[in-house]
């Protein structure tokens, strides 16, 4: 067997051994390098030397989107610039783009951690991989082909969008792995099948990510590109970028690299841990980053621990997939509401496709009404739409208490995207 990137750990005790190490080293490092993290400290009355086990972790304070945003345009910088090679940027929307700087290590360490998203999905350097992800200072589409070329596969790196070129180099190099958004995956399998290719190309595996998709999404993928997995893969620009997690093929939960950062779940409001099993807020913690480190950075994303090890045996903890984000949620009639719960409803109905959207409306009246769209299943009877919308209005008043009203429209009539899919209208603001 060739080179692996899996860390050689073998029990837990040796893995809590090698975060404990790395915490105090990190925050020995930012209290000494940065003069953010050393004010911030300062405020909650921590010092470095106040870490003796993982458990003190609650005593440091925590660091947020906000913090990056008014700390522009090198914010928690804890590295000389001479030792920065480069910097990635969010693709964020609203505000001042939250900038993250990188040592050389630091690109090593993602490309080592991306290798290793790669081997645990099953590619070797045989394959060749079609990186159909954005490429400029975001970290999609270089930290995808970085781990590539770390793995030794062939790097095919086109960038989203362009479905010509894209049903064209499938066929003509025979790519063996697509990574692309969830939403662009789906547009690519309907395109292959529209263009009768499903035999003429050679894909085995789609590698996803940046997006949530639902069971339904994955199942439709698998059929129409004709793969044997999907694979859901993990990151954000703050912690190196994705490749930070990945799900075996075993498909219990997500591997996350428990060795390179300490994932805590807490509950958005109170900021205390949940149970294990609970949904949480994902607040992360890295364990060898120079130029930018993070401590219990707080990401928005939900998800929630799998308190069990995963069949393929490996000493690396699971989380499930994203369940949605703290500030993706919201309020209807004063219930709390995750695009996720609605996801969840559609995946387990029967003649439902995979695309949906869910507009938010105030009428005269000054209440609030939920309206959900959902495609017909590719091929499924018009005859039974309505029976299919009193179904899923049903599940939906059951397991949320709310009253949405359902559309089913035509498959294919909700609009496909290249990149991430709205799924959320807000409209009562306009």
């Amino acid at each position: 067997m060739g080179k692996t990137f899996m860390p050689k750990v073998r029990t837990e005790r040796e893995l809590k051994r090698i975060q404990l190490e790395g915490l105090q080293k990190t925050v020995n490092h930012v209290y000494k390098n940065s003069e953010f993290y050393q004010k911030r400290f300062d405020e909650a009355g921590v010092k470095p030397q106040h870490l003796k086990s993982l458990k003190d972790i609650s005593k440091l304070p925590f660091t947020t989107a906000k913090d990056l945003q008014e700390g522009y345009p090198f914010p928690l910088r804890s590295s000389p610039f001479k030792k920065i090679v480069r910097i990635h940027a969010s693709s964020g929307t609203t505000g001042k783009r939250k900038v993250l700087c990188y040592t050389q290590k630091d690109i090593n360490d993602w490309g080592n951690m991306f290798a290793r998203c790669y081997e645990m999905a099953g590619l070797t350097a045989k394959d060749r991989v079609q990186v159909a992800v954005g490429y400029g200072v975001w970290t999609a589409g270089v930290g995808f082909q970085l781990g590539v070329e770390r793995l030794g596969a062939m790097a095919i790196p086109i960038g989203p969008g362009n479905i010509d070129m894209q049903c064209q180099f499938l066929e003509d190099f025979q790519s063996t792995v697509l990574c692309a958004t969830a939403s662009m995956a789906l547009l690519m399998g309907e395109e292959v099948e529209k263009r009768g290719l499903k035999g003429k190309i050679a894909l085995n595996k789609v590698i996803m990510g940046s997006e949530r998709s639902s069971d339904a999404m994955r199942s439709r993928m698998k059929e129409l590109l004709d793969v044997e997995h999907v694979y859901d893969i993990t990151g954000l620009t703050e912690l190196y970028g994705p490749g930070t997690g990945i799900d075996c093929s075993y498909h219990e939960g997500v591997h996350y690299w428990a060795d390179y950062y300490i994932l805590e779940l807490l509950n958005p409001k109170t900021l205390q841990p949940v149970q294990p099993g609970e949904t949480g807020e994902m607040v992360v913690t890295t364990l060898k980053k120079e130029a930018s480190p993070l401590i219990r950075y707080r990401t928005r994303d939900l998800t929630r621990l799998i308190p069990k090890r995963c069949s393929c045996g490996s000493i690396l903890p699971i989380h499930d997939r994203l369940l949605g984000r703290s500030d993706d949620m919201f309020i209807i009639r004063a219930v709390n509401i995750y695009p996720g719960q609605i996801d969840y409803i559609l995946s387990n109905t029967k003649g439902v496709g995979s695309e949906y959207q869910i507009h938010l409306t105030r009428k005269e009246d000054g209440k609030d009404y939920m309206a959900v769209k959902v495609e017909r299943v590719e091929g499924g009877d018009p005859a039974g739409d309505m029976a299919l919308a009193k179904t899923i209005e049903e599940e939906i008043k059951r397991q949320i208490l709310v009253s949405g009203k359902v559309e089913v429209v035509d498959y294919s009539t909700l609009p496909r995207s290249e990149r991430k899919s709205k799924r959320v209208f807000d409209h009562r603001e306009e």
